[in-house]
C-alpha cells in the first residue's frame, strides 16, 4: 500500500501532497522535511529507491519537480516507479508537457487527476484512456455544457 505521495521542487518547495494514511499535521511536516532533505541531498546518478524507517521511498525527477512515493516494505518498487510514471503521463496529457507552474496554478486539477488514478493508496484505474475520459467529462461538467458531458459518458 502507498502511504504518501509528495511533489516538490528542486528548491524543496512542496507543490502537492497526498496522504493515504492518517497522520497529524506535525508528523506530515516532519516527513515532508525529511523527504525533501533526503532526496535533494542525493547525487543525480543515485538509485531512485531508499529505505526510510519501515517504508520504501521511491522518487523520480522530471524537469524541476521530484515525485516521491512511500510504500510498505513488502511492496514492489518497480510498480511504484510505474505509478509515478503513469501519473506524470496523465499530467502531460492534460497540461501538454506539464511543468511546475501548471501544478502551482492548477493544483486542484492535479489533485483531481491523482484521485481519478489512485484511491486510498491503491491504483483505481490502470487505463490512461479511462482516466482521461473522466477528466474530460469533469471539465465539460464544470463548463456547464451537460449535453456534451452526457455524450462523452455514454459514447466515449
Amino acid at each position: 500500500m502507498m502511504r504518501f505521495l509528495l511533489l516538490f521542487s528542486r528548491q524543496g518547495k512542496l507543490r502537492l501532497q497526498k496522504w493515504f494514511t492518517p497522520m497529524t499535521e506535525r508528523e506530515k511536516k516532519k516527513i515532508t522535511r525529511d523527504m525533501t532533505t533526503m532526496v535533494l541531498s542525493r547525487q543525480p546518478r543515485s538509485c531512485n529507491f531508499l529505505h526510510w524507517k519501515d517504508l520504501k521511498i521511491i522518487y523520480k525527477r522530471y524537469a524541476s519537480l521530484y515525485f516521491c512515493l512511500a510504500i510498505d516494505n513488502q511492496e514492489n518498487e518497480l510498480i511504484a516507479l510505474e505509478v509515478i510514471q503513469r501519473y506524470v503521463e496523465l499530467l502531460d496529457k492534460y497540461f501538454g508537457n506539464v511543468c511546475e507552474l501548471d501544478i502551482i496554478f492548477n493544483f486542484e486539477k492535479a489533485y483531481f487527476i491523482l484521485d481519478e488514478f489512485l484511491i486510498g493508496g491503491e491504483i483505481q484505474e490502470t487505463s490512461k484512456q479511462m482516466v482521461n475520459r473522466s477528466i474530460e467529462a469533469s471539465d465539460m461538467l464544470q463548463e456547464g455544457d451537460s449535453s456534451e458531458w452526457f455524450e462523452v459518458e455514454l459514447f466515449g
